[in-house]
């Protein structure tokens, strides 16, 4: 027998919920904290090969620059959250497919 599989409705309101969880984690902080400085691991690289080489010069450079470091941090938390949204939706649909291939095999092998 299939495992009860959740209403829509249910599922439409858990992701409503996570979604909300989601963007409350990338706005809360800069809300709470307007002056604090979000630096990344980039900063903090470039200073070390500076004090390593300082004649070092790079041989790329970005195309766009954010306004301001807080800018750049939501960027890349809006980023992996987009895409851990599309690994979850590839694990979703791939167990969904599983679950209803193993049910018509059950409903297959029930009805000989």
């Amino acid at each position: 027998m299939m495992k009860s599989v959740p209403k829509k409705s249910n599922s439409m309101k858990l992701t409503v919920i996570l979604l909300a969880l989601v963007l409350a984690i990338i706005i809360i902080p800069q809300v709470i904290h307007t002056d604090a400085e979000f630096g990344g691991a980039d900063g903090e690289a470039e200073a070390l090969i500076t004090e390593i080489n300082p004649g070092y010069e790079a041989w790329f450079s970005s195309f766009y620059e954010p306004a301001s470091g807080e800018i750049e941090s939501l960027l890349f938390a809006s980023q992996a959250a987009l895409g851990a949204g599309i690994v979850g939706y590839y694990i979703g649909t791939t167990r969904t497919k599983k679950k209803v291939r193993d049910y018509m095999e059950e409903v297959k092998n029930d009805n000989r």
